[in-house]
Parts: structure tokens; C-alpha cells; sequence
């Protein structure tokens, strides 16, 4: 079967592109600061600033683009042969067409939770202008997965459910996966964690993500067992859940 491959800048290209506002800003006041700015300390933390951000673009860019993350070779060890795959998204798409590659015998659906009333992050709203969705993506409510019940092998949650912020809107959209997986299905949820590796990585920006403790919470609210937890790189966890059971 053909290799799916991506461009060597793609990730970095996307992260870019779709919060090109942050950076016009920064630049700016990175420029007016130090060319009207005597202060030296002032001169300092603009530098310092400025440090950051390019290592948070490096380090996106090693995520994104040089890491295992999009061969989804991480998933092998799961050894698992699913027969009906659901994968769920928050308004962007990058996975539906590599886990048609990776399970060709399995039935796939795409689902996208977005809502702008509920869920406002401009970068998502300019990523769906640009790409056009999965074909046969729908479009769903988080408080009601349109799935009936015990019909799903596998649900993947790549990098969206902390787009959920309410934590009664997250656990109950848990509690809909669980209803709808089968006695012997998986969740796979992909996430960065409001942890130190993503404080280096992003500073202040690790706030837009949650604590493992929260997560795990969550998964317990929704009678989810963690059967595993993998590090895809040091600043992504991914909990491989199960059902009927608390969060270990």
C-alpha cells in the first residue's frame, strides 16, 4: 500500500499560518521595543521573550514534523484488528486519511464536534477555511454522539478533546463514547498535558491544555479505565481507555 507522507514543514507551516496574529504581534512589539526601549532589563526580557518563542516553534516543529506522531506507528502495539472506526475531531482534520491507511479493512467515520459558539479558537476557524473536511464528515453535538450503543471498536480523540472546556460538557461527551463501545473496544485520546515539558515548550500556552489528574478524572466520570498511558514524544501523553472501570 502507497506510503501517505507529509511535507517536511507542514506542521510548523499550519501552527504558523493559522496563528499568524500572535506573531505579526510579537514582531511588533518585539521591534518597537527595542529600538524605543533604554531600559536594559526591559531590553532583556524582549529578548528573552523572543527565545521562547523560537524554541517554541522548534520544539512544535520536532512534534509536528520530525517525530513519530503522524506515522501512527505508536497504535502497533495495541495489536488490534477494529472493525468499525470512529475518529473525532474538533474542526481540523489531519488523521482521518492516515487511519484509512493504516486499518484499510476497517469502516471508518469522521465525526467534528466543533461549535463557534461554544468552542472560539480563531486557529481552528481559519484551518477549516483552508482544508476542506474528510468526505462523509459529520457534523455532531457533544451531548449526543450519533452511534448506538456497544457499535464502535475504536474511537480515536487525536489532539481535540481539550478543545471541550466546559469539564460537564467534556464528561459528558465521555460518557457518550462510553455508550457507544463495545465490551472489548478502545479510546485512544491524544493530548499535551499542562505539565513541565509543555511549560518549556510553550510557557504561559501550557495553560490551554489540561493536567493528566484532570483528564484522569474525567475518564473516571465517564466509568473509563486507563489501560495504558504512552509518551509520543515527551510533550504528548496518549491514554488508550477501556470500559467499565476507574481511571488507575
Amino acid at each position: 500500500m502507497e506510503k501517505i507522507s507529509r511535507t517536511p514543514f507542514q506542521g510548523i507551516g499550519n501552527i504558523i499560518r493559522f496563528n499568524w496574529h500572535f506573531y505579526v504581534l510579537f514582531l511588533l512589539l518585539l521591534v518597537v521595543g527595542l529600538l524605543f526601549t533604554q531600559y536594559t532589563l526591559t531590553r532583556l526580557m524582549l529578548c528573552g521573550a523572543a527565545i521562547a518563542t523560537l524554541l517554541s516553534l522548534l520544539i512544535s516543529w520536532y512534534i509536528y514534523d520530525r517525530s513519530d506522531l503522524y506515522t501512527l506507528q505508536w497504535l502497533d502495539d495495541l495489536e488490534l484488528r477494529p472493525r468499525h472506526i470512529v475518529n473525532i475531531h474538533a474542526g481540523f482534520d489531519e488523521t482521518s486519511h492516515l487511519l484509512a491507511h493504516k486499518y484499510p479493512e476497517a469502516s471508518l467515520q469522521v465525526f467534528d464536534f466543533y461549535n463557534p459558539e461554544m468552542h472560539t479558537e480563531v486557529s481552528i476557524e481559519r484551518a477549516r477555511k483552508r482544508y476542506a473536511p474528510y468526505a462523509g464528515t459529520k457534523v455532531i453535538s457533544t451531548a449526543a454522539v450519533p452511534l448506538g450503543p456497544a457499535s464502535v471498536d475504536m474511537v480515536f480523540l487525536l489532539l481535540a478533546a481539550h478543545e471541550i472546556r466546559d469539564p460537564v460538557e467534556r464528561a459528558t461527551f465521555f460518557k457518550e463514547l462510553h455508550r457507544c463501545l463495545t465490551a472489548n473496544g478502545r479510546i485512544v485520546v491524544l493530548e499535551h498535558l499542562r505539565d513541565v515539558p509543555n511549560f518549556i515548550a510553550y510557557t504561559i500556552g501550557f495553560l490551554h491544555f489540561f493536567s493528566g489528574a484532570t483528564w484522569r478524572k474525567t475518564f473516571a466520570s465517564a466509568q473509563l479505565q486507563v489501560e495504558n498511558e504512552e509518551k509520543i514524544t515527551p510533550f504528548l501523553s496518549a491514554y488508550i481507555l477501556q470500559k467499565n472501570g476507574t481511571a488507575s
